[in-house]
C-alpha cells in the first residue's frame, strides 16, 4: 500500500516501508542468526515472493504496524517505482538502541535504495525501511548561495535531558543580524529536511545567509531519539515532538554573539508552520512567523485527502484504490472517535502513535491561535502542492484576513518542497534534484528586513 512506500516531508510522522520500531531487547531464548546473514535472507524473501516467511519473522508491535497480507501489497508498489531487485553491493551492521540494525544497498532496476532491517535480541524482525542513500545524490549549492558571505558552526540545541546536534549559518561581519530558526516537518527529520536528493532547509540557510540572515537548523528529536524522544513516549505530544526544542533554539540563537536578539523569526515548514502559532504563544522571544506550507485542517483529514489524490495520480484499479482509500478512511474515524482514551494505540498511514498525541490536537485551530499573535507573519504557499495545498492557504487567509501584519504569497510552480516543476505534481518529484526558490529566498529576505525595520 501507498501508506507504506514513501517517507513524505509530511504534517505526520510516515514510513518508507515500515519505519523502524523502537523495543526493548530481551534475552534470547536461543542463539539468534547472524544479523547481516538474516538481512540478506529477507531481501531475498522480498524479491522472491516470499511474504508469508517475511512475515513469520515480525515481533508483535511489526506485526501490528503491518498486518498479514500488506508487505505483499507494498513490496509490489515499491518495485513498480524503482524496477526489479538485482542484488546487494555493500552492506553495514550496528547496534542502535540494543536492537541490530543492518543495512543494506540493494540495487534495483531503477535506482539502489538503502535498506535497513533492525533485529530485535530473539532475532525477530523489528522494522524495515527504504529510503534513498544519502550519497546518491550529492547536494549542490543554489545559484543564489554565495559561501563566501557566511560561516558554519556546530551548534546543539538542548531541552531537559535532549541533545540536538545542529548548525548555525553565519553572516560574515560584525552585525547585529536577524535570525531565523527552521522548524522541519513531520517524521524523524535531520537539520536540511533531507528528501531524496534534496536538501531545502540547506538551501534557506545558506540563501538567507547569503543576505545577511543568521540561520539555525538542527536535528529533530525524533530523528536523534527515536522512542524515547519522550519520557513517556505513550503520552508524546507535539510539545516533545517539535515545541519545546524549537523554542529552546529561538533562546539559542538569541544567546549568540553576533545576533539580534530582538529579531529572532520562526520558519516552519509543514507540520513546522501548522505548530508556528503555538510555538510562538507565549514566547516573546518570538519575533515573527515564517509559514511555508502549513495546514489549517486537521492532520488526519490532510492524510486522507493525500491518499485520494494519489491513487487517483497513480491510476491504481478502482478496487485497489477503493480498498486504500477505505483503510484509511478507517484509520481518520479511529483517530476522531469521541472515546479515544490516551493511551490507546492508533495508526496513521502505517505510523503507530498514542492517543495523547491526537488529543493533544484536538480542537487546534492554527488560524485561529495565530489570530491572536500581534506579530507579524508571512504565509507561503506552493500552488502544486498536493499534500498541503490551496484549501489550507485559503484558511490562513480567512483566518487572519483582519491582521495588517500578514503577507500572503503563493506561487503557480511550487510544489511542497517549494522547488519549481510542471505538470500533474506527484511523489515522484521528490526524487528529482532541486532547490527551494529562489524567489522564495528573495520574498522571504524582503520580509524580514521590514519586519526588522518597522519593530
Amino acid at each position: 500500500m501507498r501508506k507504506a512506500l514513501l517517507s513524505f516531508p509530511l504534517l505526520f510522522t510516515c514510513v518508507s516501508l515500515l519505519a523502524v520500531s523502537t523495543l526493548c531487547a530481551q534475552a534470547p531464548a536461543a542463539p539468534a542468526p547472524d544479523p547481516e546473514a538474516h538481512a540478506r535472507g529477507i531481501i531475498a524473501d522480498l524479491a522472491a515472493g516470499r511474504f508469508d516467511a517475511v512475515e513469520a519473522q515480525y515481533t508483535a508491535d511489526m506485526a501490528a504496524a503491518l498486518p498479514k497480507g500488506k508487505l505483499g501489497e507494498s513490496w509490489g508498489m515499491f518495485t513498480s517505482q524503482v524496477g526489479a531487485f538485482k542484488g546487494i553491493t555493500d552492506s553495514n551492521l550496528k547496534t542502535v538502541q540494543g536492537m541490530q540494525v543492518v543495512t543494506l544497498s540493494c540495487k534495483f532496476e531503477r535506482a539502489t535504495i538503502e535498506a535497513a532491517l533492525a533485529f530485535d535480541a530473539d532475532g525477530k524482525l523489528a522494522g524495515l525501511h527504504f529510503s534513498s542513500p544519502e550519497t546518491a545524490t550529492a547536494w549542490a549549492p543554489p545559484a543564489y548561495a554565495n559561501p563566501t558571505t557566511f560561516k558554519e558552526q556546530p551548534v546543539t540545541v538542548t531541552f531537559s535531558h535532549w541533545q540536538l546536534p545542529g548548525t548555525l549559518t553565519m553572516p560574515v561581519g560584525a552585525g547585529p543580524f536577524p535570525g531565523v530558526v527552521l522548524v522541519q516537518g513531520s517524521g524523524p527529520q535531520d537539520e536540511d529536511e533531507t528528501i531524496g536528493p534534496n536538501e531545502p532547509f540547506k538551501d534557506l540557510a545558506w540563501g538567507l545567509a547569503s543576505h545577511g540572515i543568521a540561520v539555525l537548523r538542527y536535528e529533530k528529536r525524533t530523528k536523534e531519539y527515536g522512542n524515547s524522544s519522550a519520557d513517556d513516549f505513550t503520552l508524546m505530544t507535539v510539545n516533545d515532538e517539535t515545541i519545546n526544542d524549537a523554542r529552546a533554539a529561538v533562546a539559542l540563537l538569541a544567546s549568540q554573539p553576533g545576533i539580534d536578539a530582538h529579531h529572532i523569526y520562526v520558519l516552519g515548514h509543514s507540520l513546522g508552520a501548522y505548530l508556528g502559532p503555538r510555538i510562538a504563544t507565549g514566547d516573546a522571544q518570538v519575533a515573527g512567523l515564517i509559514l511555508l506550507a502549513g495546514n489549517t485542517r486537521p492532520i488526519e483529514q490532510v492524510a486522507l485527502e493525500m491518499v485520494r489524490y494519489l491513487v487517483g495520480v497513480d491510476q491504481l484499479p478502482q478496487d485497489e484504490a477503493q480498498k486504500e482509500v477505505e483503510e484509511v478512511g478507517a484509520e481518520v474515524k479511529n483517530i476522531e472517535r469521541p472515546d479515544l482514551k490516551p493511551s490507546e494505540s492508533v495508526t496513521l498511514l502505517g505510523a503507530q502513535m498514542y492517543g495523547a498525541y491526537w488529543l493533544d490536537l484536538r480542537g487546534y485551530d492554527p488560524a485561529a491561535v495565530a489570530a491572536q499573535l500581534s506579530i507579524p507573519m508571512l504565509i507561503l504557499q506552493g500552488e502544486r502542492d498536493f499534500q498541503v495545498t490551496m484549501a489550507d492557504y485559503d484558511g490562513w487567509k480567512k483566518g487572519l484576513s483582519r491582521h495588517a501584519n500578514v503577507t500572503f504569497k503563493s506561487y503557480p510552480d511550487l510544489n511542497h518542497l517549494f522547488t519549481s516543476g510542471s505538470g500533474t505534481p506527484s511523489a515522484r518529484e521528490y526524487r528529482l534534484a532541486g532547490h527551494v526558490s529562489g524567489d522564495v529566498i528573495g520574498d522571504v529576505t524582503a520580509w524580514i528586513a521590514a519586519a526588522s525595520k518597522a519593530k
